[in-house]
């Protein structure tokens, strides 16, 4: 009956569920179904429907399941191969009855495209061209293939990605795991010390701070004399070292052997040819250059009779390396002092020393390289009293030749008004009746690279004002000395102000006190067993602070570090603070007491945001001699070193002992001292301390980018 129907409606038979198959069981079982489910069979199944023409020819009614015209022959054919197709079917169900639907109807769609393959074949032959099940077969190939290439595709963009990135990832990992990070050690900072030498008294060694291993902290550079039982025709029974230690651990990077004493360390000059800095080495009669990583020298100087460190100069011969200048002594006595410019590339003279009578006496102050508002550049140096002569001159009067450069030529109108005569190569800064004993630079931190010859700190030290101290016998009959503290302006050569003191015998170090943006001084001055500290103003010359101790009996430079409010933090040696009590009186310690008991010197930090409360970092029976402040900047600290003469028993030689020392450690546990009571009624002191504790906690120290919290631990007893 379904046959039938299909043959009168002129419509394929429906189709089974695999791609063109006809299911003769399946017409004949749905014969209930509605004429509209018989149609709907013929919806295009897997792209292969009746107008999917995957076979050739120009007819466009091919069947779905056939894939043959239309027309009268073809349906007569039609008819019989359906009517064998119903026999065989009929036969084929006999023949397999165990078996399910599902697979009855595979089978018979098997069955089925067996017989009709001879046909179908022959129908695409006489054609000429492919039947519709050849041409189904090959979309079908195509379509996997196009699938596997697709997937290929993916696969190989994939592996382009991925691959670059595991690599990447496993070379971060080796680096990171692999190569030895420094900073680990950097980060612990423990405090070393190590004895070197023999100590020669309260004579400060040379000492220089600058980092040539590379760790970004600053090494230690050190003149050392050492006993020893040889005989050495040149030096007696003592050995000239210079020493550079590592500034982390204290270990000897290496020595260098002098022939006689080490007077001064600088630091910081650089060669285009020489990728580490250079060390200038300087003694009494040489000057050696040495690679500061490894300590090979790079050349020698031999002059007679060197007074004075080197003082970096611009380049005076065209190599691109800064030229050298030091003062000497001259050969003829009736000349007071000589200036010798040295070639930095080369250690060669330039020309020969220039003498000058500067008609004065006391401690020789400079040389200092000055750079006027013009750009002219000047010498300051003098004997007890202060001179100038422009840089153009001594070039001429040393190799009687111009310099090369414009900008060495040039001279300030301003200062050449200045001269007393025509024919004066001299400009008179200071001469009065005191001897001055200190000129310096009025730039911040001054001092504490220790005679660095770095250009970019020169640059700014050559364009400050100055600070000047000078002393005199304030009554000839005591025999009483007076101290005079005054800033010099650089533009006009005229004093700011004055401030009188007792003898000041050590360097003032500049730093900002206040809020107002100038730099003031810290100054101290010692008489009759007790040392006064005091901070003066830098803007008007008034005092801001001052305190008292017990005298430590030593001349040591104070440090001025930079804080994070702007402000500078001092650190200086002192022994225990006299307080200052209700009734007015002082406590002081005797001199049989002071004599019988070993003193304890102590390092103190003062912090301007709390003028009455002291820091001690560390305290010690040995007599620092000199001392440096290096920054870390990575390590957000900074190291503190000192050179120590420590006494021995018996008659032996004291040993000389450098000892570094972490800022931040040292913060952490030190201990806070009252110089004042403030308590008000009803407030006990204890409890006052404690909220000092408190306050302390808040305070930053850091160095350009150092910040390191200040915890306290209050002072035990005997502090109220």
């Amino acid at each position: 009956m379904a046959a039938a129907l299909s043959r009168a409606l002129k419509l394929p038979g429906k189709k089974g569920s695999e791609l063109g198959e006809y299911d003769p069981l399946t017409q004949a079982d749905s014969e209930d179904e509605s004429e509209e489910d018989d149609l709907v069979l013929n919806y295009p199944r897997n792209g292969l429907g009746r107008d999917g023409c995957l076979g050739s020819g120009p007819s466009k009614l091919r069947g779905g399941r056939s894939g043959r015209l239309v027309g009268a022959e073809d349906e007569a054919q039609e008819d019989e191969e359906e009517e064998e197709e119903e026999y065989d079917d009929d036969e084929w169900r006999e023949r397999l009855p165990s078996k399910s639907r599902p697979d009855r109807e595979e089978m018979k769609g098997m069955q089925y495209w067996s017989h009709r393959d001879p046909g179908r074949d022959r129908s695409g032959e006489d054609r000429g061209g492919a039947g519709t099940l050849g041409g189904a077969g090959t979309g079908v190939h195509s379509t996997e293939a196009e699938e596997k290439r697709m997937r290929m595709k993916t696969a190989i963009r994939s592996a382009f990605f991925l691959v670059p990135l595991v690599c990447a990832a496993l070379l971060v990992l080796l680096c990171a795991f692999l190569i030895p990070c420094r900073k680990g050690d950097l980060g612990k900072r423990p405090t070393w010390e190590r004895a070197l030498g023999d100590a020669g008294g309260v004579t400060p060694p040379a000492l220089a701070l600058w980092d040539v291993d590379g760790d970004s902290v600053a090494d230690v550079f050190l003149g050392v004399t050492e006993w020893t039982n040889d005989t050495h025709p040149m030096q007696g029974n003592k050995i000239y070292r210079a020493v550079a230690l590592s500034a982390v651990t204290g270990q000897t990077l290496w020595t260098k052997e002098m022939r006689e004493c080490v007077m001064y360390i600088q630091c910081g000059l650089q060669y285009s040819s020489q990728p580490g800095p250079v060390v200038l080495l300087i003694g009494k009669s040489i000057i050696m250059a040495v690679n500061g990583t490894t300590g090979n020298q790079l050349w020698s100087a031999l002059l007679k009779n060197i007074e004075s460190q080197a003082v970096l100069l611009p380049d005076l011969q065209g190599d691109s390396v800064p030229d050298l200048l030091v003062a000497t002594l001259p050969a003829d006595e009736a000349l007071d002092l000589s200036l010798t410019l040295i070639s930095g590339l080369s250690g060669a003279t330039l020309g020969h020393p220039v003498p000058f009578n500067v008609t004065g006496q006391g401690k020789l102050i400079g040389p200092l390289l000055h750079e006027t508002q013009q750009g002219a550049y000047y010498i300051l140096f003098g004997l007890g009293n202060v001179e100038a002569i422009s840089l153009r001159d001594i070039y001429m009067k040393a190799t009687g030749k111009m310099p090369l450069t414009q900008a060495l030529s040039r001279r300030d109108p301003e200062w050449e008004a200045l001269k007393k005569t025509n024919s004066s190569s001299f400009i008179h800064i200071y001469r009065g009746s005191e001897q001055v004993e200190f000129l310096l630079p009025l730039v911040a931190g001054f001092g504490n690279s220790h005679n660095s010859l770095d250009p970019v700190s020169n640059l700014n030290s050559s364009r400050s004002d100055w600070a000047l101290v000078s002393g005199k016998l304030s009554s000839k009959l005591s025999g009483k000395l007076s101290s005079k503290l005054s800033v010099l302006r650089q533009n006009d050569i005229k004093k700011e102000w004055t401030f009188n003191s007792d003898p000041i015998h050590s360097q003032p170090a500049p730093g900002y006190f206040n809020s107002d943006g100038v730099l003031d001084l810290f100054i101290t001055h010692a008489t009759n067993g007790t040392m006064t500290a005091l901070v003066v103003d830098g803007a008007n010359g008034r005092l801001l602070w001052s305190a008292e101790f017990v005298c430590p009996r030593l001349v040591l430079e104070t440090s001025a570090i930079s804080t994070s409010t702007g402000q500078s933090a001092f650190l200086f040696w002192a022994s225990d603070p006299i307080k200052a009590l209700k009734n007015g009186t002082k406590t002081t310690v005797s001199p049989g007491v002071a004599t019988a008991e070993p003193l304890i010197r102590k390092l103190f930090l003062l912090h301007p945001a709390y003028p009455t409360i002291l820091l001690e970092l560390t305290s010690t029976t040995d007599t620092a001699v000199t001392s440096a402040v290096s920054y870390q900047e990575r390590q957000k600290d900074a190291s503190y070193i000192t050179v120590s003469s420590r006494p021995t028993p018996d008659s032996e030689p004291g040993a000389r002992i450098v000892k570094s020392m972490s800022l931040r450690a040292a913060i952490t546990t030190g201990q806070t001292i009252r110089l004042e009571e403030s308590s008000k009624p009803g407030q006990p002191g204890e409890t006052q301390r404690l909220r000092d504790q408190q306050v302390l906690q808040g305070v930053d120290l850091q160095t350009p980018v150092m910040k390191c919290c200040l915890l306290r631990k209050s002072r035990t007893a005997g502090r109220d």
